[in-house]
Protein backbone atom coordinates (compact mmCIF):
# COMPACT_ATOMS: atom_id res chain seq x y z
CA UNK A 1 0.00 0.00 0.00
CA UNK A 2 1.25 3.64 -0.98
CA UNK A 3 2.45 5.48 1.87
CA UNK A 4 1.49 8.72 0.20
CA UNK A 5 -1.20 10.65 1.57
CA UNK A 6 -3.04 13.34 -0.84
CA UNK A 7 -5.99 15.09 -0.82
CA UNK A 8 -7.50 17.90 -2.99
CA UNK A 9 -10.19 19.76 -1.76
CA UNK A 10 -11.66 22.43 -3.65
CA UNK A 11 -12.11 25.12 -1.35
CA UNK A 12 -13.72 29.01 -1.80
CA UNK A 13 -15.13 31.40 -4.18
CA UNK A 14 -12.57 31.64 -6.45
CA UNK A 15 -11.98 28.22 -7.18
CA UNK A 16 -9.39 27.61 -5.43
CA UNK A 17 -7.57 24.16 -4.21
CA UNK A 18 -5.95 23.62 -1.38
CA UNK A 19 -4.30 19.63 -0.54
CA UNK A 20 -3.38 17.82 2.35
CA UNK A 21 -0.14 15.86 1.60
CA UNK A 22 1.30 13.19 4.13
CA UNK A 23 2.66 10.00 5.10
CA UNK A 24 -0.15 7.60 6.25
CA UNK A 25 2.64 5.47 8.32
CA UNK A 26 4.00 8.52 10.46
CA UNK A 27 0.61 9.52 10.24
CA UNK A 28 1.22 13.47 9.72
CA UNK A 29 0.34 15.85 7.08
CA UNK A 30 0.85 19.49 5.68
CA UNK A 31 -2.09 21.38 4.13
CA UNK A 32 -1.44 23.42 0.84
CA UNK A 33 -2.75 27.24 0.42
CA UNK A 34 -5.05 26.68 3.53
CA UNK A 35 -6.67 30.21 3.01
CA UNK A 36 -10.55 28.56 2.95
CA UNK A 37 -12.57 26.53 5.22
CA UNK A 38 -9.74 25.90 7.72
CA UNK A 39 -11.88 24.19 9.95
CA UNK A 40 -12.85 21.75 7.70
CA UNK A 41 -9.20 20.98 6.44
CA UNK A 42 -8.21 20.16 10.09
CA UNK A 43 -11.21 18.33 10.46
CA UNK A 44 -10.66 16.06 7.51
CA UNK A 45 -6.72 15.27 8.35
CA UNK A 46 -8.49 14.31 12.21
CA UNK A 47 -10.74 12.42 10.28
CA UNK A 48 -8.49 10.41 8.77
CA UNK A 49 -6.13 9.82 11.31
CA UNK A 50 -3.53 12.43 10.47
CA UNK A 51 -1.98 15.12 12.38
CA UNK A 52 -1.18 18.21 10.82
CA UNK A 53 2.13 19.34 11.37
CA UNK A 54 2.93 22.39 8.98
CA UNK A 55 1.33 24.37 5.94
CA UNK A 56 2.89 24.80 2.74
CA UNK A 57 2.83 28.31 0.84
CA UNK A 58 3.01 28.55 -2.90
CA UNK A 59 2.52 32.60 -2.55
CA UNK A 60 1.25 35.15 -1.01
CA UNK A 61 -1.69 36.36 -2.81
CA UNK A 62 -4.70 36.50 -0.32
CA UNK A 63 -6.82 33.61 -2.01
CA UNK A 64 -4.15 31.45 -1.38
CA UNK A 65 -3.18 32.74 2.35
CA UNK A 66 -6.06 34.57 3.60
CA UNK A 67 -6.70 38.23 4.19
CA UNK A 68 -8.82 40.70 2.91
CA UNK A 69 -9.59 40.69 -0.87
CA UNK A 70 -12.81 41.93 -3.09
CA UNK A 71 -14.26 43.21 -0.01
CA UNK A 72 -14.12 39.40 1.81
CA UNK A 73 -12.15 38.31 4.73
CA UNK A 74 -10.65 35.48 4.25
CA UNK A 75 -10.05 33.45 7.27
CA UNK A 76 -6.57 31.16 5.93
CA UNK A 77 -3.23 31.17 7.80
CA UNK A 78 -4.49 33.21 10.73
CA UNK A 79 -7.30 31.03 11.29
CA UNK A 80 -4.63 28.10 11.00
CA UNK A 81 -2.50 29.33 13.96
CA UNK A 82 -4.87 30.21 16.00
CA UNK A 83 -6.60 26.43 16.28
CA UNK A 84 -3.17 24.50 15.73
CA UNK A 85 0.25 26.85 15.36
CA UNK A 86 2.56 24.99 13.01
CA UNK A 87 5.65 26.19 11.01
CA UNK A 88 4.67 28.06 7.90
CA UNK A 89 7.02 27.18 4.89
CA UNK A 90 7.24 29.76 2.53
CA UNK A 91 10.06 30.71 -0.22
CA UNK A 92 12.25 33.13 1.65
CA UNK A 93 11.86 36.04 -1.05
CA UNK A 94 7.84 35.94 -0.38
CA UNK A 95 8.42 35.85 3.13
CA UNK A 96 7.51 39.25 3.75
CA UNK A 97 4.52 39.43 1.21
CA UNK A 98 3.05 36.49 3.76
CA UNK A 99 3.11 38.57 6.48
CA UNK A 100 2.00 41.48 5.45
CA UNK A 101 -1.27 39.97 4.02
CA UNK A 102 -1.48 37.62 6.44
CA UNK A 103 -0.52 39.42 10.17
CA UNK A 104 1.92 36.71 11.09
CA UNK A 105 5.16 37.14 12.64
CA UNK A 106 8.40 36.46 11.46
CA UNK A 107 8.75 33.64 13.97
CA UNK A 108 5.82 32.07 12.48
CA UNK A 109 7.61 31.26 8.96
CA UNK A 110 9.90 28.51 8.05
CA UNK A 111 11.67 30.71 4.93
CA UNK A 112 12.94 28.06 2.37
CA UNK A 113 15.38 28.17 -1.13
CA UNK A 114 14.72 26.17 -4.05
CA UNK A 115 15.34 22.47 -3.72
CA UNK A 116 14.95 22.35 0.24
CA UNK A 117 12.68 19.41 1.01
CA UNK A 118 10.67 18.50 4.07
CA UNK A 119 9.94 14.38 4.68
CA UNK A 120 7.73 12.57 6.14
CA UNK A 121 7.43 9.08 6.60
CA UNK A 122 8.59 7.75 2.69
CA UNK A 123 7.03 10.79 1.49
CA UNK A 124 9.61 14.23 0.39
CA UNK A 125 8.10 17.43 -0.97
CA UNK A 126 10.69 19.07 -2.86
CA UNK A 127 10.32 23.01 -2.89
CA UNK A 128 10.82 24.37 -5.86
CA UNK A 129 11.10 28.40 -6.60
CA UNK A 130 9.11 29.22 -9.93
CA UNK A 131 8.96 33.10 -9.65
CA UNK A 132 6.85 34.73 -12.18
CA UNK A 133 3.22 35.54 -11.38
CA UNK A 134 5.22 36.53 -7.51
CA UNK A 135 8.90 36.57 -7.06
CA UNK A 136 9.00 33.98 -4.36
CA UNK A 137 6.22 31.42 -5.97
CA UNK A 138 6.96 28.07 -5.90
CA UNK A 139 6.11 24.70 -6.58
CA UNK A 140 5.77 21.59 -4.87
CA UNK A 141 7.24 18.21 -6.15
CA UNK A 142 5.78 15.03 -3.84
CA UNK A 143 7.96 12.00 -4.46
CA UNK A 144 7.48 8.45 -2.92
CA UNK A 145 9.75 5.72 -4.50
CA UNK A 146 7.97 3.89 -7.10
CA UNK A 147 5.63 6.19 -8.17
CA UNK A 148 5.04 8.96 -10.68
CA UNK A 149 5.80 12.66 -8.81
CA UNK A 150 3.11 14.82 -7.84
CA UNK A 151 3.25 18.41 -8.62
CA UNK A 152 1.22 20.78 -6.72
CA UNK A 153 1.57 24.00 -8.85
CA UNK A 154 -0.30 27.08 -7.03
CA UNK A 155 -0.61 29.93 -9.71
CA UNK A 156 2.76 29.09 -11.49
CA UNK A 157 0.80 26.27 -13.96
CA UNK A 158 -2.78 25.68 -14.74
CA UNK A 159 -4.42 23.28 -17.24
CA UNK A 160 -3.98 24.92 -20.66
CA UNK A 161 -2.66 27.67 -19.44
CA UNK A 162 -0.78 29.57 -16.78
CA UNK A 163 -0.89 32.22 -13.71
CA UNK A 164 -0.80 35.96 -14.82
CA UNK A 165 2.01 38.29 -15.39
CA UNK A 166 0.30 41.67 -14.99
CA UNK A 167 0.03 42.02 -11.53
CA UNK A 168 2.79 43.73 -8.99
CA UNK A 169 5.68 41.87 -8.72
CA UNK A 170 4.90 39.43 -11.47
CA UNK A 171 7.61 38.81 -14.38
CA UNK A 172 6.59 37.50 -17.11
CA UNK A 173 10.30 36.45 -18.59
CA UNK A 174 10.73 34.92 -15.18
CA UNK A 175 7.52 33.12 -15.80
CA UNK A 176 8.70 31.60 -18.82
CA UNK A 177 11.97 30.50 -17.18
CA UNK A 178 9.71 28.74 -14.40
CA UNK A 179 7.57 26.76 -17.40
CA UNK A 180 10.52 25.92 -18.79
CA UNK A 181 12.04 24.23 -15.74
CA UNK A 182 8.96 22.72 -15.04
CA UNK A 183 8.73 21.23 -18.53
CA UNK A 184 12.07 18.98 -17.44
CA UNK A 185 9.84 17.21 -15.16
CA UNK A 186 8.95 13.62 -16.34
CA UNK A 187 5.87 13.42 -18.51
CA UNK A 188 4.19 11.01 -16.05
CA UNK A 189 4.48 13.63 -13.41
CA UNK A 190 1.05 14.09 -12.19
CA UNK A 191 0.12 18.01 -12.17
CA UNK A 192 -2.44 19.78 -9.76
CA UNK A 193 -3.25 23.40 -9.69
CA UNK A 194 -4.16 25.80 -7.55
CA UNK A 195 -7.62 26.44 -9.25
CA UNK A 196 -10.18 24.91 -10.77
CA UNK A 197 -10.16 26.55 -14.09
CA UNK A 198 -10.53 23.52 -16.42
CA UNK A 199 -12.77 20.66 -17.14
CA UNK A 200 -10.78 18.78 -14.77
CA UNK A 201 -9.20 18.54 -12.00
CA UNK A 202 -5.44 17.43 -12.57
CA UNK A 203 -3.27 16.01 -15.40
CA UNK A 204 -0.15 15.20 -16.40
CA UNK A 205 3.36 17.31 -17.52
CA UNK A 206 3.24 15.08 -20.27
CA UNK A 207 -0.45 16.25 -22.13
CA UNK A 208 0.46 20.07 -20.56
CA UNK A 209 4.02 19.75 -22.94
CA UNK A 210 1.89 18.52 -25.48
CA UNK A 211 -1.01 20.84 -25.46
CA UNK A 212 -0.51 23.70 -23.15
CA UNK A 213 0.48 26.76 -25.68
CA UNK A 214 2.13 28.35 -22.46
CA UNK A 215 4.28 25.47 -22.07
CA UNK A 216 4.61 24.61 -26.06
CA UNK A 217 6.13 28.32 -26.95
CA UNK A 218 9.81 27.46 -27.54
CA UNK A 219 10.80 31.65 -27.81
CA UNK A 220 11.07 34.51 -25.15
CA UNK A 221 9.83 36.78 -27.39
CA UNK A 222 6.47 34.70 -28.74
CA UNK A 223 5.59 34.04 -24.84
CA UNK A 224 5.45 37.79 -24.14
CA UNK A 225 3.52 38.20 -27.44
CA UNK A 226 0.94 35.95 -25.77
CA UNK A 227 0.90 37.88 -22.49
CA UNK A 228 0.03 41.21 -24.11
CA UNK A 229 3.94 42.13 -23.88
Amino acid sequence: MSDLYFVQVPVGEMANFAYLIGSRQARECLLVDPAWSVDALLDQAAADGMRVTGALVTHYHQDHVGGRIFGMEIEGLAKLMARAPVPVHVHEREAEGVRKVTGLSASDLVAHGSGDAIDLGGVRVRLLHTPGHTPGSQCFLVEEPGAPGRLVSGDTLFLGSCGRVDLPGSDPEAMYGSLKALARLPDDTLLFPGHFYASEPSSTLGEQKRTNPYVRVARLEDFLSFMGR
